[in-house]
């Protein structure tokens, strides 16, 4: 993990002492091994509420049943800062075999949100202990239903978490950045996430006689693979896009053509005139290919979250907080990233920057990718976003 020297050493543990990330893991570990879903993380947000209510003066609320907002009061007047930490897990049956795994069937905090909420608890009680350095407000924002859209964020945004507020700064922990090292890029940095579902409709029969049917196994596979000819072929290879079929669901028997088979899958990119033209692509060659097969088809195509574009001011603000509590050293450059993520939601309505904090370590077997049953994180970078979370304030409300 980089240092960049003992000043910045000092300087990040000055801000978050050594029993604070004490903390900062047991209550990361704690959420690792009880893990909720999106839109179920009462449990979550119950147990986030009583960390913050140690905090002497802060205010807390609880906008959804799921989702816990704070404010603190710096000793004079000035902006409003919001930070903004995810809680929710995923679908996933861990296979860690760490002490504290999920203690939950088939749920898991697979993509690091578990570390986001324990480093927003603790940049909450450091900035607590420094209230009287600053002129303004920090608003946490410990938010529900990261992972499943429509997200948490918008609804977060309708409840007026964000009114009044100057600018916000997000995090996440990333698996292909070294321990400790923190990326903050300006401009695109996550991608618009769209997913679609597709039927098609054929005509059943027996696997003998297919000449009886209208093969809808056949034809599905046919717009598989002429779906690929519209990033290939169709989308300027310097316009990022992605366009991957994930699910393909047919039939029951072997010696059975069935009636019907269900694709689905998602749609990436950064420009609206990329999304909106691969969309009406994906409609042609779907009618298309059914057309020449005489199969009929239904889609269903969702429109998910925004990108995340980092304004430059703000994004330079994140590094700048970085190299003062770790050095200049941690902090590494980062292209664009098909991922999606709903703090587009937040960027939307007032200007702010997503920085990501490296938690790879070979050494202790934290290399696996996000989403994956064996995802593991290096828990000593977690002092590291948390101090960026602080300086960043400090420095915002000066």
């Amino acid at each position: 993990m980089g240092t960049g020297g003992h000043a910045a050493v000092s300087a990040c543990v000055s801000l978050v002492p050594d029993e604070l990330h004490a903390r900062t893991i047991a209550w990361r570990r704690h959420l690792h091994a009880n893990p909720e879903l999106s839109f179920q993380e009462r449990e979550t947000s119950a147990y986030v509420a009583a960390a913050l209510a140690e905090i002497e003066g802060l205010t807390i609320t609880r906008p959804t049943p799921t989702s816990v907002v704070a404010r603190l009061r710096g000793g004079r007047e000035g902006k409003v800062l919001a930070l903004r930490a995810d809680m929710d897990a995923l679908p996933i049956q861990e296979e860690t075999g760490l002490p504290y795994a999920s203690t939950r069937e088939g749920v898991m905090h697979a993509c690091g949100h578990d570390a986001h909420t324990a480093m927003l608890l603790t940049a909450a009680h450091a900035l607590a202990a420094r209230r009287d350095e600053l002129a303004g407000e920090v608003r946490f924002l410990f938010q529900h239903a990261e992972e499943l859209a429509p997200g948490g964020a918008c609804q977060l945004v309708e409840h007026g978490v964000l009114e009044g507020v100057d600018g916000i700064v997000g995090v996440h922990v990333w698996s292909l950045l070294e321990a400790g090292l923190v990326a903050c890029p300006e401009g695109p940095l996550l991608a618009a996430a769209d997913v679609f579902r597709i039927v098609v409709h054929g005509r059943g029969g027996h696997a003998a006689t297919p000449h009886e049917t209208i093969d809808p196994v056949l034809t599905a596979a046919e717009i598989v693979t002429s779906l690929q000819h519209v990033i290939s072929r169709e989308t300027d290879p310097l316009d990022p896009a992605v366009l991957s079929v994930t699910q393909f669901h047919a039939g029951s028997a072997s010696n059975v053509i069935p009636e019907s088979v269900e694709l689905a899958g998602t749609m990436r990119s950064f420009s609206r005139a990329v999304r909106d033209r691969n969309r009406d692509a994906l409609d042609r060659v779907v009618r298309g290919v059914c057309d020449a097969h005489r199969a009929t088809y239904e889609l269903e195509y969702v429109a998910g979250f925004e990108p995340v574009v980092n304004d430059g001011d703000w994004a330079a603000r994140v590094r700048d907080a970085a190299g003062a509590v770790a050095g200049e050293d941690v902090v590494a450059p980062m292209r664009p990233i098909m991922g999606g993520e709903d703090f587009s939601a937040y960027l939307a309505h007032v200007p702010g920057a997503f920085f990501f904090v490296g938690g790879r370590n070979e050494a202790i077997d934290a290399v696996y990718p996000h989403h994956h049953p064996r995802f593991a994180i290096d828990e000593d970078a977690l002092r590291v976003g948390s101090a960026v979370f602080v300086r960043a304030a400090l420095d915002v409300l000066s």
